[in-house]
């Protein structure tokens, strides 16, 4: 796969309690390092994190251009309640994970909303995900997603989503982990500020204490 495609990918926790898709446009193109994060226009990248709590559970950061159409959660149809939830502060991050299995899918800040979606229609294959049935177009599945209204990607604009790369299923057409480091596409990040303020973003290198 050379040219640049935006397809479906089929993610879960170990134990397949959450399940999700996943939309990516694949090959990467990788944005400008001096682009900020994520922008007045949010764009797809990959990145590796530098904090304390990142580094602890080995989060590999997707964050994608618009979290309702590029993120439905087929299970568990309300993530806030039925997984596990870790804050570092009353008002921050969701650090979700499945209380089976403890797998950590995603990273939420916001609302979320149910909807019924056409996931045929959106190119979605069924059958290839874990446990999964063919589902014909033109039928409706009830899934979660970020909500639609007023949502502009931020941690300032209470509006986050970071997908684990890790929980993402092997062997899937162009996602391939190994190609984030080999081809460049991975941006580190420095929030454990060692040094006073955090530093620039960069490809090629993680900041102390970071991992690639």
């Amino acid at each position: 796969m050379t040219t640049p495609t935006r397809r479906p990918y089929h993610g879960s926790c170990h134990c397949t309690l959450t399940r999700y898709i996943l939309f990516l446009t694949l090959p990467h193109t990788p944005p400008p390092e001096s682009d900020p994060v994520p922008g007045p226009v949010p764009k797809q990248h990959f990145a590796r994190c530098n904090c304390t709590i990142c580094h602890k559970i080995g989060t590999l950061h997707i964050r994608v251009p618009f979290a309702p159409d590029d993120f439905l959660l087929l299970a568990p149809l309300d993530p806030l309640t039925e997984l596990g939830t870790y804050k570092r502060k009353p008002d921050g991050f969701n650090f979700l994970f499945c209380k089976n299995c403890g797998t950590r899918c995603f990273t939420f800040l916001g609302e979320g909303e149910v909807v019924d979606v056409d996931l045929a229609g959106l190119g979605v294959d069924m059958t290839r995900g874990v446990g999964g049935e063919g589902v014909e177009k033109g039928t409706l599945t009830r899934v979660w997603r970020p909500k639609r209204e007023g949502w502009k990607e931020g941690r300032a604009n209470g509006c986050y989503l970071s997908v684990n790369g890790q929980s993402v299923e092997a062997g899937q057409e162009g996602f391939d982990i190994s190609l984030f480091v080999d081809n460049d596409w991975l941006l580190y990040y420095d929030y454990r500020e060692l040094h006073g303020e955090a530093r620039p973003q960069r490809y090629g290198k993680p900041h102390e204490y970071g991992s690639y």
